[in-house]
């Protein structure tokens, strides 16, 4: 809370120093940032004011800057600026934070920017953007230490101080053959223990998990929140050792997943700017709105099928929403638990039907227990039993169909490659909707008007 109210003075005291022209407030202001909080502030800012903010940010800055903005603000900054610019802020960039910024950039400035590398570091940067997005092999950090296991704690620490400076969250030491095969790790909290003439190889740890090139980056995230560290070595199908992933990445990832799971549930794409285009932002928005419209349309289609009974007793069209509504509460409930569940890979064949199972008599439960309330004060509300039952019945029926397809359509939707976050509530909010209507009208028409 209190980095939240320091963030909102931040933005205050920024857009008031931009308003009064007090330019030069704004570049202090700026200059005692860290690149994440200039890149909040960009972000916060509506389009005009982010423009004079770039232009303050010191040329030091501005790699560090960019790859800490969204993808689409990061475009619209780096439209404005020439190829020597872009190749400036790129050139002190870590490799895999380079990757990541070349990945927004178009093909020509890409090659102008790896032209621009010296060989080692393109051939690195190259590596990386070879794997696909969103796996291990983005992610690679290829600066890392290695070491051979037949050498003493001594020599490590002589060649230590030959460096002067180490990578960034290097924790351990990598231990490879002549080959590059990966053997172990050597921490660095062992090596600074150890006797001077201990051998590695006696000291290293041999059954540390390595995280393969091709693993899902929400995995690898998994693997780092369960095992709490600080960088893990990647490698090939051939034990290769690649590089190595830090903390810094997978917490930008587990930023970003969490953004998507918020954002999805209305349509949103995790990217979308605050301040983006009007029009660009309208054209998104409509494509969902668009496919609501649809699915109400679908459940008005079946509220036309019961007019008639509609017309005849008042107390249906009072009761009606209460049915629909409910079964959308329950069901989003189930949907989001599901939908959760498989992110963190906690759902596999083998414990589907024991989910399903409980999320069923879940859902059995709670639909006799609020069908009972409902029904008891429909009863007395309109003094007619019939009416109570009925929407008891289809309570119960409607969110027993919830906690059902809470758990089948987001593992549905996972098999057929779409996202359940992001179509899961459209399409279980028009299930609940269409079976709340029709076991409610459907009741109602037997029973009380038969």
């Amino acid at each position: 809370m209190q980095q939240e109210q320091h963030l909102v003075q931040q933005l205050d005291s920024l857009s008031n120093a931009i308003e009064r022209g007090a330019y030069s407030k704004v570049q202090t202001l700026l200059n005692a940032l860290h690149p994440a909080e200039i890149a909040h502030l960009i972000e916060s800012s509506p389009v005009g004011q982010r423009k004079v903010i770039w232009k303050m940010v010191e040329a030091k800055n501005e790699g560090e800057v960019l790859i800490e903005l969204r993808d689409e603000v990061r475009a619209m900054l780096v439209q404005d600026m020439n190829t020597g610019e872009v190749i400036a802020a790129a050139k002190d960039l870590d490799v895999d934070d380079l990757a990541d910024f070349l990945q927004s950039l178009p093909d020509k400035l890409i090659s102008k920017i790896l032209a621009s590398l010296d060989r080692q570091n393109r051939q690195r940067v190259e590596a990386v953007l070879a794997y696909p997005e969103d796996t291990a092999g983005s992610m690679i950090d290829t600066n890392v230490i290695t070491a051979r296991p037949d050498v003493s704690i001594e020599v490590v620490l002589r060649y230590l101080r030959r460096l002067k400076e180490i990578p960034s969250h290097t924790d351990s030491i990598f231990i490879v053959d002549n080959f590059n095969n990966y053997l172990g790790t050597l921490s660095i909290s062992t090596l600074l223990t150890q006797q001077p003439e201990s051998i590695v190889r006696d000291v290293m740890r041999t059954k540390r998990k390595t995280i393969p090139v091709d693993l899902a980056d929400t995995e690898v995230a998994i693997l780092f929140e369960d095992r709490n560290w600080v960088s893990a070595p990647v490698i090939d199908k051939d034990n290769k050792l690649l590089g190595h992933i830090t903390v810094d990445d997978v917490v930008d990832v587990i930023r970003d997943e969490a953004e998507h799971s918020v954002l999805s549930t209305a349509g949103l794409d995790e990217e979308d700017d605050l301040f983006a285009p009007i029009v660009h932002s309208s054209k998104r928005r409509a494509i969902w709105l668009g496919t609501n419209l649809i699915t109400a349309l679908l459940a008005s289609s079946v509220i036309g099928q019961f007019q008639n009974a509609l017309d005849q007793i008042v107390a249906l069209a009072i009761l009606m929403p209460i049915v629909a509504s409910m079964g959308g509460i329950a069901g989003t409930q189930t949907l989001t638990l599901v939908t959760r569940g498989i992110a963190l890979g906690q759902i596999s064949q083998s414990n589907i039907a024991n989910l399903f199972n409980r999320e069923f008599w879940v859902g059995f439960i709670n639909g006799v227990l609020w069908a009972t309330v409902v029904g008891l004060i429909a009863w007395f509300w309109f003094d007619d039993y019939k009416i109570g039952a009925i929407i008891a019945a289809a309570m119960i029926i409607n969110l027993l169909v919830a906690s059902s397809f809470g758990v089948l359509l987001p593992l549905f939707l996972k098999k057929i490659n779409i996202d359940p976050a992001l179509a899961g509530s459209v399409a279980l909010t028009t299930i609940t909707d269409v079976v709340g209507f029709l076991s409610f009208l459907g009741l109602a028409s037997l029973f009380l008007l038969a």
